[in-house]
């Protein structure tokens, strides 16, 4: 029986995961997050918002290499970047490895996320945040999409779940703003929950993600420390055939940006758009 206190994931009700606190070594709520970051003999560093798993030091490579070079290998000529979201630096790092790209534009509602994540998590950037090609806004999601002037070959938004200030980045409004903000044949991804305990939220994104892209779909991938099973990845774009790209396509590309991975290759960029039959149910009936 150990003496280490035990945290509690709260994203489910009747269901979840917990981690033993080796040291506490962040803690403070301020108007935007209930913000915990703590060691864990398994996992390393884990940070937690509201109570929720966000990153952890073991694990993050999967979701940020998934997030960031599914897209840019589909699109295959991306220039122009717009992350939402993403204080942890770890969509930055990855996006920031593909040197043709020449702008990068990253809004984060909460400078402390950026702030704590370089200092407790500093492999997540790995000094992206050095990179000139990047331009920080710390804004509302929301807001900047419905503001800026700018257009994009892909936008990412790599948001808490949605509550909080995180929900604004899943209503219909955002999807909308974000497909007015892309450029002809421009990508949209986003975070879009565990498939298994949050159909629902997929089912919502998909219906409104259909009402603005021609090609409205998900990818996965299976991430430990994000409870449940398998990651969905939401997936807009006008251009069906960024979506369908062949592997020996795929392997050119990769294997021209001189690029390697831990998690990503060819093979399980093809495989993350097979998804589970019982979400390709749930879709068609919606």
């Amino acid at each position: 029986m150990t003496n280490k206190k035990i945290w509690h994931e709260q994203l489910h009700c009747h269901l979840g995961q917990y981690f033993l606190i080796d040291k506490i070594l962040y803690q403070e709520k301020n108007k935007y997050h209930d913000i915990k970051i703590f060691d864990n003999v398994v996992m390393g560093k884990v940070m937690t918002i509201d109570d929720i798993v966000q990153t952890t030091e073991k694990d993050e490579f999967i979701y940020h290499e998934m997030l960031s070079h599914v897209p840019i290998f589909s699109h295959g000529l991306i220039k122009d970047v717009l992350i939402i979201g993403g204080g942890d630096g770890g969509i930055l790092r990855e996006v920031c490895k593909h040197k043709n790209i020449d702008n990068i534009t990253m809004v984060e509602i909460d400078i402390n996320i950026v702030n704590l994540c370089k200092k407790y998590f500093p492999d997540h950037s790995n000094n992206a945040y050095e990179d000139p090609r990047l331009e920080l806004i710390i804004n509302d999601g929301l807001n900047f999409i419905k503001q800026t002037d700018k257009k994009f070959d892909l936008i990412i938004s790599d948001s808490t779940d949605p509550v909080g200030p995180g929900k604004n980045l899943f209503i219909s409004d955002f999807y909308l703003n974000c497909k007015k903000k892309l450029k002809k044949n421009g990508i949209f991804v986003a975070q879009n929950g565990v498939s298994f305990f949050q159909t629902k939220e997929i089912i919502l994104t998909y219906e409104n993600l259909k009402k603005y892209f021609f090609d409205a779909n998900f990818y996965q991938a299976s991430i430990p420390t994000y409870y449940g099973g398998t990651m969905m990845f939401a997936w807009g774009s006008d251009n069906i055939e960024f979506r369908l790209n062949n592997l020996q396509k795929l392997k050119s590309r990769i294997k021209k940006s001189k690029l390697s991975f831990n998690y990503y290759n060819p093979r399980i960029h093809i495989g993350s758009f097979y998804l589970p039959q019982y979400i390709i149910n749930a879709l068609n009936k919606s």
